[in-house]
């Protein structure tokens, strides 16, 4: 099925808050050599900055298929499939709300955080934040604490780390990209959120969907850090503005997030996240 090219959105021409409309077409293809199972993580989230305002999904050959809400709130898709070829089309409108960051937001003392910000300080698998902390204070200790520390972090690694695609392997992690300076966005973001989390801040992994020219369309990860009683959002990469990916799933690291996790004899063939700003329909009396 033919999808519409990605459209680069310019949004520093958006007003401090507003609502900007998206279409979602997605199509996934693999080859199965046996039966497997199949755990997708490709539909939009539901949040305070996006509203779903319709979505549909075509799998071939026919499957039934299971979506549940996962303990972080993620949607998540299940399904079986035998040998032989696997296509999936996902489509959706989404409405994101844009509003302006609080360039003066400051970090919570630990024991004002809320219960379940709180885990998002603890090392994880890909963001070993207990080993990187001297690194990370070295770097950002001087820097007064809030928005503008995160900020320095993020734009710190956009400046010393090269994007690289093939540069790193699905076992990567953040002292991994720390020590050969080179990622892509998973790991740009796995390090933004070890260099937090080291300092205090408590900071997560979003994959979602962004509109960049380069490099082709994928799903693409950015971070997010607890400042001013809020998770902001940040992107080390600059591939896109934040303010124009649309949500898919949050969590503590990459391993929380994957667009897609297969049990079985399985292989990707292609893949097609495409993303495009759409007009927002104007009031009756505009």
């Amino acid at each position: 099925m033919p999808t519409s090219p990605p459209i680069l959105i310019d949004t520093s021409q958006l007003p401090p808050a507003v609502d900007a409309r998206f279409a979602i077409d997605c199509r996934l293809d693999y080859e199965l050599d046996g039966s497997c199972d199949f755990v997708f993580m490709i539909h939009v989230a539901d949040g305070p900055d996006q509203r779903r305002i319709d979505e549909h999904l075509e799998v071939l050959p026919a499957t039934s298929t299971r979506l549940h809400i996962d303990t972080a709130g993620n949607r998540v898709m299940r399904l079986q499939a035998n040998a032989g070829q696997l296509a999936l089309f996902y489509r959706a409108t989404v409405e994101r709300t844009v509003a302006t960051p609080d360039l003066l937001a400051q970090e919570a003392a630990i024991h004002d955080l809320p219960d379940d910000v709180l885990p998002h300080l603890l090392p994880t698998r890909y963001c070993e934040s207990d080993l990187l902390s001297l690194d990370a204070q070295q770097l950002f200790g001087a820097i007064p604490p809030g928005y503008a520390r995160v900020q320095a972090i993020s734009d710190w690694i956009g400046a010393n780390v090269e994007y690289r695609i093939g540069s790193t392997v699905s076992t990567t992690t953040a002292g991994d990209v720390f020590a050969q300076r080179a990622g892509v966005c998973r790991d740009f973001s796995h390090l933004a959120i070890t260099f937090c989390r080291a300092l205090n801040i408590p900071a997560r992994l979003v994959c979602g969907y962004s509109p960049f020219e380069t490099p082709p369309p994928d799903f693409h990860a950015v971070f997010e850090a607890f400042v001013g009683g809020r998770w902001v959002m940040f992107d080390p990469t600059g591939l896109a503005p934040v303010q124009s990916l649309i949500r898919i799933a949050t969590g503590r690291d990459a391993k929380d997030v994957a667009f897609a996790t297969i049990f079985g004899p399985a292989r990707m063939t292609s893949m097609s996240p495409q993303i495009a700003q759409i007009q927002v329909p104007l009031p009756n009396n505009a």
